[in-house]
């Protein structure tokens, strides 16, 4: 009698298999993620649910049992997201065999697998090609991505930061698809990509685990007449050579470090045949993986939203990466999200990955009115075009803040992010100092005019004019907040009865006691410390726009006072032709723009 209840158990679940292999998920609005790909006998396993919806609590149902009916336990590791939500949960495999999971929302099945697990290792198909694509792009991988990156920085913070991208792809307990091909392949990867590169490197990790299309372009640096223009369109079909697919990937990798540069991202918001298309600027469109293209050639990822309470403002978190190859987070606001329309090469602003399908046999990607009428997507919007800066700026606050802030909780966050941003450039500098020490008396070139902004080599790897004019415009927003606060007073919570004149003289009496109260410390030519309030460096706001070249000393970069006791252990100048170059270029970081590049 039991062998044949074991008989109908697996032609059921035999049946089934092939149901949801013909129909997909019973629920788009659901989606389930198994890693890694092939199931193994006293091994543990991954499980991602993603819902376009919070399931209220209760209402999700997750049941995983053996052949037998036996269920088995399955922990809750991690949850996050809005919109899309998501949850993690763990499990270990017994023996050999079939298992069934199943997903139910309000005891309704939304999700039914059969899974067989068998010993050995998978191996991979062999093609010619990159690897080759399963599935299209579309609502369902969309959010999967979007779990998948939110979980890989859920526990990160503005204070974290990692020397490149396999630092932080090679934690098991935050990476998902750690491990997820069954061929060691993570521990053979090397990725550093830059800031333009690396929303393509997390785009494409994702979809070679996950099997989905992926291409980027060749594109033109663009000029003032003309934004960037596409080019050649590389994908994951194209020949690829010799070499195992986990050799063909690293050497795509290298491919998007040759063709992915600072104009990528500022291709005509209008432009069918490029990489991005533009968003509207919603909460329900803003999802991680979205990217920010910066007027002056920066891209950021979205990685989190961490939504306003009664105590404490909303925050929006993006990765990037620098030149030096350094991943870390950062927050949204005016110091590291730089938003301008006039005056720029291209048009920047939030956008998302065009989707790429399979038609005729051939991968192509969704033009702008396939995106405007696909159930999957839908919100392709030429909002941001022409926008100015302080609706950009105003619009995306009340997104990350819908009720009214408290007008000191606002200043004291604008300084930890302020204190974050420099604690970012005491890193770059030192690394810089680094690089310095390892090859005495050498002076690294310097480029010309806006090249000074976007070289490649040593000097793109360890200057910071970009990065100092960010800290310009953020040191700006700090001084220029209490009027701000008296300007838009519908932003923030003020008592009616209370005179603006007095609101401001209040903010700038706790603005500078936050200034004093904070530090930061670099490492002097002699190896000394040299501690500094935020209220000091506020005072040398000038001394930054001449504090990138790591031809100079530290001291220099921190804009030590002529004659002062900081400044008798500097032991290093740039030559004077480059000082001469730096002063010419002066007068864009006095006006906060960046020369047209």
């Amino acid at each position: 009698m039991k062998k044949k209840v074991s008989i109908f158990w697996l032609a059921c679940c035999l049946l089934w298999a092939v149901v949801s292999q013909l129909s997909g998920a019973s629920d788009p609005r659901l989606s389930v993620l198994i890693s890694p790909t092939r199931l193994s006998p006293e091994s543990g396993f991954r499980l991602l649910v993603v819902a376009e919806e919070d399931p209220v609590a209760g209402q999700l149902e997750i049941v995983f049992r053996r052949e037998s009916g036996e269920k088995l336990k399955l922990g809750l590791k991690k949850k996050g997201g809005g919109p899309p939500f998501w949850s993690w949960w763990e499990g270990r495999i017994g023996e050999p065999g079939l298992y069934r999971l199943e997903v139910l929302l309000g005891r309704k099945m939304v999700e039914s697998k059969v899974l067989k697990v068998t010993s050995g290792r998978p191996a991979l198909p062999e093609t010619n090609v990159f690897w080759k694509a399963e599935k299209d792009w579309d609502l369902t991988q969309e959010n999967l991505f979007s779990a998948w990156l939110e979980a890989l920085f859920l526990e990160a913070s503005e204070k974290d930061s990692w020397p490149d991208l396999n630092s932080v792809l090679n934690r098991p307990d935050h990476n998902f698809l750690y491990g997820h091909l069954g061929q060691n392949e993570d521990g053979q990867l090397k990725l550093k990509p830059d800031c333009a590169d690396n929303p393509f490197f997390l785009r494409a990790y994702f979809a070679w685990k996950m099997r989905l299309p992926f291409g980027f372009h060749e594109c033109s640096r663009g000029s003032l007449a003309a934004p960037p223009a596409p080019g050649r369109w590389f994908n994951n079909e194209l020949p690829a050579g010799t070499g195992n697919e986990i050799q063909k990937f690293a050497r795509m990798m290298r491919q998007v470090m040759n063709a992915v540069h600072s104009g990528t991202g500022r291709v005509a918001l209008s432009e069918d045949n490029s990489d991005y298309y533009p968003l509207p600027l919603w909460r329900e469109a803003l999802r991680p993986g979205t990217v920010y293209a910066d007027p002056y050639g920066h891209t950021l990822v979205i990685v989190r939203w961490e939504p306003q309470t009664e105590d404490k403002p909303g925050i929006l978190l993006a990765v990037d990466a620098q030149p030096d190859g350094t991943v870390g987070l950062k927050r949204f606001w005016r110091g590291n999200f730089i938003f301008a329309t006039t005056e720029v090469v291209g048009e920047p602003g939030f956008k998302a990955f065009r989707p790429i399908v399979r038609s005729s046999d051939r991968l192509r990607l969704l033009s702008n009115r396939e995106i405007q009428q696909s159930p999957n997507y839908g919100h392709y919007s030429l909002e941001q075009r022409g926008l100015q800066p302080e609706l950009f700026y105003n619009k995306m606050e009340r997104l990350i803040n819908p009720r009214p802030l408290d007008p000191e909780t606002a200043l004291r966050e604008l300084f930890q992010a302020l204190y974050e941003q420099l604690l970012v450039r005491v890193e770059s500098v030192e690394n810089g100092e680094k690089y310095m020490r390892a090859h005495p008396g050498q002076v690294i070139p310097m480029p010309s005019g806006a090249g000074v902004f976007l070289a490649a080599g040593p000097w793109e790897d360890f200057s910071t004019p970009n990065r100092d004019l960010r800290l310009l415009m953020a040191m700006d927003t700090i001084d220029e907040f209490p009027d701000k606060v008296i300007t838009h007073p519908e932003m923030y919570r003020i008592k009616a009865s209370e005179k603006p004149e007095r609101v401001r003289t209040r903010l700038r009496k706790l603005s500078g006691e936050l200034a004093r109260s904070l530090h930061i410390s670099y490492p002097r030519s002699d190896g000394r410390l040299q501690v500094l309030t935020l209220e000091e460096i506020l005072k040398r706001k000038e001394a930054f726009e001449m504090g990138y070249n790591p031809n100079d000393c530290p001291e220099i970069r921190w804009g030590a006072p002529p004659g002062s006791e900081e400044m008798s252990t500097c032991r290093r100048r740039a030559p004077a032709g480059q000082r001469a170059k730096m002063e010419q270029l002066r007068v864009w970081f006095k006006k906060r723009l960046h020369p047209p590049t």
